[in-house]
């Protein structure tokens, strides 16, 4: 028994590989259950790439491959919506429309500036910047209530030029007062190593905030855009929340939690 909760496939705009493919490669893992969870970054800040797609053919898609592979993989139909303080109104708006099993929110986006591209850091000390991007995300989450997850919370981390001695754990535990009272939860998402980091997002000394302010719902995510990054270092990050106190984790029906013995795998 596996999960991956944080997958991509052509459907979002950074990514080329068909759905199938990766439909296939989390088979060959032996993943028992997966999410799709497509990109919608309304007002992203590079004209060239519109976060965004058809969802009707997106849930056609989905149904035909849940038909298909049938038995051998669960296929749930999520969405990874960028935030931003003046774009909520919008995601609940769209979000009323289209029905999905899975949300996490996430933030790509910080004063209308990408973190990609650093544009954040400019003019600003990297604290300076981690500061308000933490701060931005405390007022998403207290005017915003329609998610499941909140993605890669430190996500910031991936970009800054270099690593701080403060840990934001002040705001970060003003972000866990409002989510876990609200039935909301968190990710530990695995790419970070992947793009170099020492552990995966949020690193350790979050994770242990969290569960320290009581937080139980953790999803388990690749954030795969090929069929090879799937399921990445889940062994080893099972075994981490494991020693952090964790006993469960997460998946979702029609955006419900359903909670799994950590102990099964």
């Amino acid at each position: 028994m596996m999960f991956d909760y944080h997958m991509h496939s052509s459907f979002s705009k950074d990514c080329n590989v068909e759905m199938e493919e990766m439909v296939k490669g989390a088979i060959q893992k032996g993943l028992t259950e997966i999410s799709f969870t497509e990109h919608i970054d309304y007002d992203y800040p590079d004209d060239s790439i519109v976060f965004d797609f058809d969802k009707r053919k997106y849930r056609e898609r989905i149904e035909a491959l849940r038909e298909k592979y049938y038995g051998q993989v669960r296929i749930k139909r999520g969405v990874e919506i960028g935030v931003q303080p003046h774009l909520l109104e919008r995601y609940d708006d769209m979000l009323r429309e289209e029905a999905f099993d899975f949300i996490i929110c996430s933030m790509h986006t910080v004063e209308r500036k990408g973190l990609h591209y650093g544009d954040i850091f400019v003019g600003k000390t990297v604290e300076e910047a981690s500061f308000t991007y933490y701060n931005e995300l405390l007022q998403c989450v207290k005017n915003f209530d329609n998610y499941s997850i909140l993605g890669h919370i430190d996500l910031i981390k991936r970009y800054a030029p270099e690593v701080l001695d403060n840990d934001f754990h002040d705001v970060l535990r003003e972000i866990f007062k409002v989510i876990i009272p609200a039935g909301k939860g968190i990710e530990l998402n695995t790419s970070g190593v992947r793009y170099g980091l020492p552990n995966g997002l949020p690193s350790d000394d979050v994770l242990k905030l969290y569960r320290q302010c009581g937080g139980e719902i953790i999803t388990l995510g690749s954030d795969a855009h090929k069929p090879e990054d799937i399921a990445f270092q889940f062994e080893e990050s099972l075994q981490l929340l494991k020693s952090i106190g964790f006993t469960y984790i997460t998946t979702f029906d029609e955006q419900k939690p359903v909670f799994h013995s950590i102990d099964q795998f």
